[in-house]
């Protein structure tokens, strides 16, 4: 968890996932605004890697990490429409 004093030299380092909205927005404006990593951090009361791991998740688009699917979207479709046409035929 990140402390409010965070821009006074305060804080108590966390997760990633510990940011908070306001340091989040903190990091997303000085990033379009071409500041640094380590000044980022400094500002928006986090870690230096903290700031770097919200940005690269930002600019990848990738919210949250986990196991990959097995299938695609396409695939889902046409499993789900074999299942709609064999819906009450008895298998056995």
């Amino acid at each position: 968890m990140v402390s409010q004093f965070g821009s006074l030299g305060y804080t108590i380092m966390g997760k990633t996932a510990d940011l908070t909205v306001v340091q989040k927005t903190i990091i997303d404006t000085l990033h379009k605004e071409g500041k640094t990593q380590t000044f980022i951090a400094k500002e928006g009361g986090c870690s230096q890697s903290a700031a770097s791991k919200h940005v690269n998740r930002e600019l990848s688009g990738r919210k949250k990490c986990g196991k990959k699917r097995c299938t695609t979207i396409r695939e889902n479709r046409s499993l789900e429409k074999l299942v709609e046409q064999n819906r009450f035929k008895e298998f056995g």
